[in-house]
């Protein structure tokens, strides 16, 4: 009886899917978000699946090659570069204190080589060391904690948080017998 008396969600009727509006989500995306190539076939693929799932005689194989065309020219235009979206996103990454396997875990999602990766990391100068102590002090573990008796304490948590992060066994074990001044 109250199930027949709720209101029944209805599903949002998406716009019909052609070239010119894959372009235009294309570019809105690309306006708001740097990109690399294969994040932006998965956004522009994903829309034409939700199209497809409401239109059945939609031809999603159309659609698809639609997508590389965009994405060519994208990148003849400059919109979309591999290389850029990698260098800024690495520099990001460091400068918020993540592991090299997070790294290059987080860029291979988006599609992009792990050998650019790793020549990136190598041009930045990365230390792992460095990158661990911002990561123990914005987390207040470790060399950074309110006290000697909680350091202590927390040895084995702050050893896993930090190895969760992504650091292998040496760093974190320089990291948690690091005095700071």
């Amino acid at each position: 009886m109250l199930e027949d008396d709720a209101p029944r969600k209805k599903t949002r009727v998406l716009r019909k899917i052609t070239r010119q509006r894959l372009k235009n989500i294309g570019l809105y995306y690309l306006k708001r978000f740097e990109s690399s190539v294969a994040n932006l076939r998965q956004v522009l693929q994903r829309r034409i699946n939700d199209y497809a799932y409401q239109n059945k005689d939609f031809d999603r194989h159309e659609a698809f090659d639609w997508v590389e065309e965009l994405l060519e020219e994208f990148q003849r235009y400059g919109y979309l570069d591999d290389i850029r979206y990698c260098e800024i996103k690495v520099k990001s990454y460091i400068a918020a204190g993540k592991s090299p396997r997070y790294i290059q875990g987080k860029l291979r999602e988006k599609g992009i080589d792990e050998a650019v990766v790793a020549d990136f990391l190598v041009q930045q100068d990365y230390d792992p060391f460095d990158a661990a102590l911002k990561l123990a002090r914005k987390k207040h573990i470790g060399p950074y904690s309110s006290s000697e008796e909680i350091r202590k304490e927390r040895r084995s948590k702050d050893m896993a948080t930090l190895s969760r992060a992504g650091f292998d066994y040496d760093t974190v074990v320089k990291v948690l017998s690091f005095e700071d001044e």
